[in-house]
């Protein structure tokens, strides 16, 4: 058993490290993804903040949101990539070599989280030049960003699954759009409760408003109540969902 684990996590670690390779080939791509969440920030802040009554600085609102928004771009990369190699047959040669689908997938897992960690990072940069100012706690940075893995970690699984459903990966990136369009209506850029009253129920119970409302408590030192333990349940659940699809899809591709 414990061969086989190793040689799983091996040839994940192996695959993840192609997965980098190969973005660093696709680098039009990858500074899209990574300069679109940044460029969206600073539409919002400096054209519609100022019209945006949140009761605080709206560069200090908006920051978590963009944050989400930024794991969204970078996991959809995943079902484009998992769709083009399941395109061009690339998994029938890693299954001569014995690989798995689980390693398969772990390995363009653990290539969007890499991905996702510079371009948070690059998103944060920019919100502090432009006058972000968090108040965390050293915990409360650790805890926001667990939340944020946990995020990437569950919607990165989501991703892969796509790509193992869709035949392009033209296809594979219009359907992550879904994922990508998830904060949009949530508390990410504007409260809820100024939106049309039939929006309400679906904004106040999906999967990244409480992801949100958690993060932007967190870094702002302020009470955030069970929202950590919902978001978590969420991404445990996508988490889920999406490892029990993508084992079920990748055998009926490969069968």
């Amino acid at each position: 058993m414990s061969d086989v684990l190793t040689g799983g996590l091996t040839a994940a670690s192996t695959l993840a490290g192609r997965g980098i390779r190969l973005s660093r080939r696709n680098l039009d791509a990858v500074i899209t993804s990574m300069m679109l969440p940044i460029m969206l920030m600073l539409i919002f802040v400096y054209f519609f903040g100022g019209a945006i009554d949140t009761g605080t600085r709206y560069v200090t609102y908006v920051v978590p949101g963009v944050l989400v928004l930024c794991a969204g771009f970078g996991a959809s990369g995943t079902a484009v990539s998992v769709s083009e190699d399941m395109r061009l047959g690339v998994v029938d040669r890693f299954r001569t070599l014995d690989v798995g689908g689980t390693a398969f997938l772990a390995g363009h897992v653990a290539a969007a989280l890499t991905r996702n960690a510079l371009s948070t990072t690059l998103v944060l940069g920019a919100a502090f030049l432009i006058g972000f100012r968090p108040a965390a706690t050293p915990g409360g940075w650790l805890a926001a960003i667990g939340l944020l893995l946990a995020y990437i970690t569950a919607v990165s699984w989501l991703s892969a699954a796509i790509g193992l459903v869709t035949r392009t990966a033209e296809a594979a990136g219009a359907v992550s759009f879904f994922v990508m369009f998830l904060p949009y209506p949530s508390s990410a850029f504007v409260p809820i409760d100024t939106m049309p009253s039939w929006l309400h129920g679906f904004a106040e119970h999906q999967p990244v408003t409480p992801l949100i409302e958690s993060m932007r408590g967190l870094l702002l030192d302020h009470p955030v109540g069970n929202s950590p333990w919902i978001a978590l349940g969420w991404c445990a659940a996508l988490l889920a969902l999406a490892l029990a699809a993508s084992g079920f899809l990748f055998r009926l591709r490969t069968r």
